[in-house]
């Protein structure tokens, strides 16, 4: 931490009960009084579903507790072996971690990073001597300029701050303005983000022979992600682990999905993902 960044968190730490006092520290999902800001209330906290072991060995997919094998995939990875060396998920996605998203995203409440990216740093090692890049999902320009800002690399920031990375805010670029891909199915949201993002020629050195993390805020059925591994690894990434807040499990949505689909099998359908409220 440098000199400037001691000097801030001391003036934080000194002007802290102060701003409490004026603006009580408060539960961002529910509204009840809670000790000091940054946090959820119990409540709302136990309502959170944090992924944990047994878990798929290349995607971390949980796993019913009597699957304890170390090396056990899980059939969606058998069938489609991905591409990314790794999944870390802080929760998955439910109606709590849902509202929090919302909030941070729609709801512009962007000091909600730092919780996320606190929770997400959990689920990563320390970086090494070489650290990997941190490399947050890139918004085309219009909806940046809509939004005001990227959730993703707000994230990606946090991550940094707690030494997850190096931080590399324009190593991906969205060239072709994309339709929201809730309600798509998969071959229309690969149509979609076909040639929509790559590595820019001038950040290409840098992705070439590193690790990367990529950071998005939720992950749904993986085709935007899909789209910016091929592109970090066509630039010479060695690896790409994604790390998101929230994960999207589809089977969690199946049956909601299989009622309203007229279509059949996995290459025509992300189940549920188009009911999801807040999944991009």
């Amino acid at each position: 931490m440098g000199r400037a960044e001691e000097f801030s968190a001391s003036l934080s730490r000194v002007f802290a009960p102060l701003i409490d006092l004026v603006y009580p520290p408060r539960c961002p999902l529910c509204g009840v009084a809670i000790a000091e800001n940054g946090g959820l209330c119990g409540g709302c906290w136990a309502e959170l579903v944090i992924p944990g072991e047994p878990a798929c060995a290349t995607c971390s997919r949980p796993f019913p507790s009597g699957m304890a094998s170390a090396t056990a995939q899980c059939a969606v990875c058998l069938h489609d072996p991905p591409r990314h060396a790794g999944i870390a998920a802080a929760t998955l996605y439910n109606d709590a971690s849902r509202r929090l998203i919302l909030a941070f995203k729609h709801g512009r409440k962007i000091a909600l990073a730092g919780q996320l990216g606190r929770l997400m740093a959990a689920k990563l090692p320390e970086a090494g001597e070489v650290p990997p890049l941190l490399v947050p999902v890139p918004l085309h320009r219009w909806r940046l300029w809509r939004r005001g800002f990227n959730q993703a690399a707000l994230l990606a920031q946090e991550l940094a701050r707690h030494g997850k990375g190096e931080l590399a805010v324009d190593a991906l670029v969205r060239r072709k303005a994309t339709p929201m891909l809730g309600g798509m199915r998969r071959k229309a949201r690969q149509r979609a983000l076909s040639g929509a993002i790559e590595v820019p020629r001038r950040r290409a050195a840098l992705v070439n022979g590193r690790d990367v993390i990529l950071v998005d805020d939720v992950l749904t059925s993986g085709a935007t992600s899909s789209a910016c591994i091929a592109a970090l690894l066509k630039a010479g990434a060695t690896s790409v682990t994604i790390c998101c807040f929230a994960r999207v499990l589809d089977e969690s949505f199946q049956g909601r999905a299989a009622a309203t689909s007229t279509d059949q099998g996995p290459e025509n359908i992300t189940p549920g993902i188009d009911m999801i409220p807040g999944a991009t």
